[in-house]
């Protein structure tokens, strides 16, 4: 079927929707293989001898010493703790490879190339695409023989691939791998996954198995406000994109003070939305008696849940609290109990604290 693009305003705008069967699509990720072509993310390379050192002083993730095939998330924040830049990073072959949403790729660029001064480190754009191929049928052998690989790597690994680029496989969410190839062999490697049973898919599909992750996305699902906690971008590589035993970097206070102290003020869930009416809108408000409790992330039609969303709550309220959203406020959400954070754990500083006023006493 012909390719559907993503709707104008969209942050996918310039990628495919859906192939004119999306809920197929997505029932195909879910049990099958689909390639989603996602070439509209930016990408940067960087290399010179000082990349790694001088990378792990500017962001939140511990990469001075990360070993060739390395894969791990990764952040930049500002001086208060607050989200500025979340990217994928790649190690391979004396190179550094970043790629992030198609918006933040300049900003980003400009962002490090700022901060180089006197180190031996390059960054410059890449002219790669991003593929990603998801379900559980991408480790058979058909698959495999297409991308010629006798097995899939490693969890946070990244190999080579014939002809350029390399393939990365994802870890903490459904099985997911990424090939990052040259921009014009996209239709060569499509088609030839294609040839191997893969099903072309939309981008529709890849974020409504997101959103039912309650994976969260820069921009979308963050706001001017959010920090790293309220998100889950927390721990070490291959399970965050914050490590909490490094040096220091910009915003590092305020990751500290909060992992020392607990409760950030916002949790992300996941919410179900009443699908009778208009489907509400990415940062609209999300009321509780008539009162801003929250904002609403992405925003998607599911296969199976139907219409959902993520948002971020004030912390702490009640699972079962009425909500509604929408501009007119008018649209219901219940929150899924599944998608609540644990309980706050107390934090080994506010333990300190609160022994040393039962001593006083």
């Amino acid at each position: 079927m012909s390719a559907v693009p993503a709707p104008e305003g969209s942050p996918d705008a310039g990628a495919v929707w859906h192939h004119g069967d999306p809920f197929g699509e997505q029932r195909a990720a879910a049990h099958d293989a689909v390639v989603v072509d996602r070439s509209h993310r930016g990408t940067l390379t960087l290399t010179g001898a000082d990349r790694r050192s001088w990378l792990h002083s500017i962001s939140t993730q511990h990469v001075s010493e990360s070993s060739d095939g390395a894969v791990t998330e990764n952040l930049s924040l500002d001086g208060q703790g607050r989200v500025e830049d979340h990217w994928l990073q790649s190690e391979l072959a004396g190179t550094t490879y970043i790629d992030t949403e198609p918006w933040r790729a300049e900003p980003l660029l400009a962002y490090l190339r700022k901060m180089v001064f006197w180190a031996d480190v390059q960054v410059e754009p890449a002219d790669l695409a991003v593929l990603s191929l998801l379900g559980p049928a991408v480790g058979d052998t058909p698959v495999l023989d297409a991308l010629g690989l006798d097995s899939l790597p490693a969890e946070s690994t990244a190999v080579s691939l014939d002809g350029g680029g390399f393939l990365r496989r994802l870890t903490a969410r459904d099985l997911e791998i990424d090939l990052l190839v040259p921009r014009e062999r996209t239709a060569d490697w499509r088609a030839r996954l294609t040839a191997a049973g893969v099903r072309p898919a939309g981008v529709w599909a890849y974020e409504a198995l997101r959103v039912a992750a309650g994976r969260p996305r820069l921009g979308l699902d963050t706001d001017e406000r959010t920090i790293p906690h309220e998100v889950g971008w927390i721990g070490g590589p291959g399970v965050g994109a914050v490590h909490l035993d490094k040096g220091c970097y910009r915003g590092q206070e305020t990751v500290a003070r909060v992992h020392n102290l607990g409760k950030p003020p916002r949790m992300l869930v996941l919410l179900q939305l009443d699908g009778s009416s208009d489907r509400p809108a990415t940062g609209d408000p999300v009321l509780a008696g008539g009162r801003a409790v929250g904002r609403l992330g992405t925003v998607v039609d599911h296969v199976d849940e139907g219409p959902i969303a993520l948002a971020l709550l004030k912390r702490g309220l009640p699972v079962d609290t009425a909500l509604t959203t929408g501009g007119a406020g008018d649209v219901a959400a219940v929150i899924d109990p599944a998608s609540v954070p644990a309980a706050d754990v107390t934090g080994a500083g506010r333990l300190a604290v609160e022994r040393l006023r039962g001593g006083a006493r």
